[in-house]
């Protein structure tokens, strides 16, 4: 099978239940460190090189650029009282190389107000190109297309 970002494909003997265990921990553990605030945190989950890209931003590239993006829209929120809560699912994860691994997954972003329901605020397909660097799992490159765009107009 042809994931969204290139050519990886597994067999049976590719994807191990441990290795996509270390994917999903990967995803909590990442998704968390956001939602909580922790943005310095949070980038040390890409690459130095990393790129985040989105159909509304583009692309955003290196760590410490993506570090300031999302330390801004966390400022943002809060300016607004406003909280977001990322829930991934239907974590597809591919074998791209040794070390390598093309993960595509359903993204829901959670709106919360003070004191008011929470609310999707955005679905998005989200492809990850993930590296193992000292033996932990980073973002080399992340794409996030919003579903409510069409292809090519963001």
């Amino acid at each position: 099978m042809t994931s969204a970002l290139g050519t990886a494909t597994n067999t049976e003997d590719d994807l191990t239940g441990a290795l996509y265990h270390q994917v999903q921990s990967f995803y909590a553990h990442q998704m968390q460190l956001l939602d909580s605030g922790r943005v310095d945190s949070w980038a040390e989950t890409f690459t130095e090189e990393g790129v985040f890209e989105t159909d509304t931003t583009g692309a955003v590239e290196g760590r410490e650029t993506i570090r300031r993006a999302a330390g801004a829209a966390q400022q943002a929120l809060r300016a607004k009282g406003m909280r977001h809560r990322h829930w991934l699912g239907m974590v597809d994860v591919r074998v791209a190389g040794a070390d390598q691994l093309e993960v595509r997954s359903y993204a829901l972003v959670l709106a919360i107000a003070p004191g008011g329901p929470a609310t999707v605020h955005v679905s998005t397909t989200c492809d990850d190109e993930l590296v193992r660097e000292d033996g932990r799992w980073r973002v080399r490159r992340r794409v996030v297309h919003r579903d409510d765009i069409e292809a090519g107009e963001g």
